[in-house]
């Protein structure tokens, strides 16, 4: 669980080194094709076979694969074009509370205290981070481009985590995953080939390729894999508390590999965020 939390953090630090020299439509797709080409090995492994699914599954997966796959991924590598990598991953470290709020009002489900003390430490810790510290400015300059997409992020996570909890009656974690991959591998496909993608794979050299095969394996296939596990081992709680790692790692990871800056700013942010995020998560609610 520790590698997986290192895992994801580093797929910031692999988007924002291949952000600048490919466009959205090719970085998305390539990471894709290569995570779908091992999901269905692994599919095929765990469940023997490539489970059948009925129409209204079949839906269902085009959805996962618009949202989580194709949007989150156009905003992912176009946000990581504008903003540092450190910066990105406290943003959407709060993919948590905008879950759980989201889930209070499409499910019904109880916003409890320690939600709501979640999602204002959360928002307060992005906002630091946007704002340099400044949370004045926010309001006399505005977000940037970079902000604004990386939000778009977590809509497309929140979207894609909510329509997974109607995917989850028909289908295993494994098999839902492995098709939304698919499916939204396919629909990047036509805009990758509209930006020739077709002209540029040589052009490409051994960082973007690690990088991709990175976000794609690493980032994707194994995190997954193993988050699963842990899950399998000790439980769904005690296993998502490693989540809070990943921006960590993220900080860490850019320091040392991208030479970003640790500004007061980031770090009392970080703070707010993974204080949040455990708030919303673990801190037991009044009775």
């Amino acid at each position: 669980l520790i590698l997986t939390a290192v895992f994801w953090g580093g797929t910031f630090i692999a988007g924002r080194m291949i952000a600048p020299v490919m466009d959205p439509y090719s970085a998305a797709f390539l990471r894709f094709f290569i995570a779908s080409f091992f999901l269905v090995f692994l599919t095929l492994r765990i469940e023997k076979q490539l489970p059948r699914i009925n129409f209204k599954q079949v839906i269902i997966v085009c959805l996962l694969g618009l949202t989580g796959i194709f949007a989150y991924n156009l905003f992912f590598f176009t946000g990581l074009h504008h903003i540092q990598a450190n910066q990105a991953s406290l943003i959407i470290a709060t993919n948590p509370i905008f879950i759980s709020l989201a889930s209070a009002v499409f499910f019904r489900e109880k916003l409890q205290l320690n939600k709501i003390i979640g999602l204002g430490l959360s928002v307060t810790g992005a906002l630091i981070v946007i704002s340099d510290g400044n949370l004045l400015s926010i309001f006399s300059q505005g977000l940037g481009p970079g902000h604004i997409l990386i939000f778009g992020c977590v809509i497309s996570w929140v979207s894609y985590s909510i329509i997974g909890k109607k995917a989850m009656g028909g289908m295993s974690p494994i098999t839902s995953v492995c098709y939304s991959s698919v499916a939204g591998t396919v629909f990047l496909f036509v805009p990758a080939l509209l930006n020739g993608i077709t002209g540029h794979l040589g052009n490409y050299g051994i960082i973007e390729w690690s990088s991709l095969f990175y976000l794609g394996f690493f980032g994707t296939v194994l995190g997954f894999f193993w988050y699963y596990e842990g899950i399998m081992e000790i439980g769904p709680v005690r296993a998502g508390m490693f989540i809070n790692f990943v921006p960590v790692s993220a900080i860490i990871l850019s320091f040392f590999i991208l030479k970003e800056p640790l500004t007061h700013s980031l770090l009392i942010g970080a703070g707010f965020v993974i204080a949040g995020v455990w708030a919303a998560n673990y801190l037991t609610p009044e009775k």
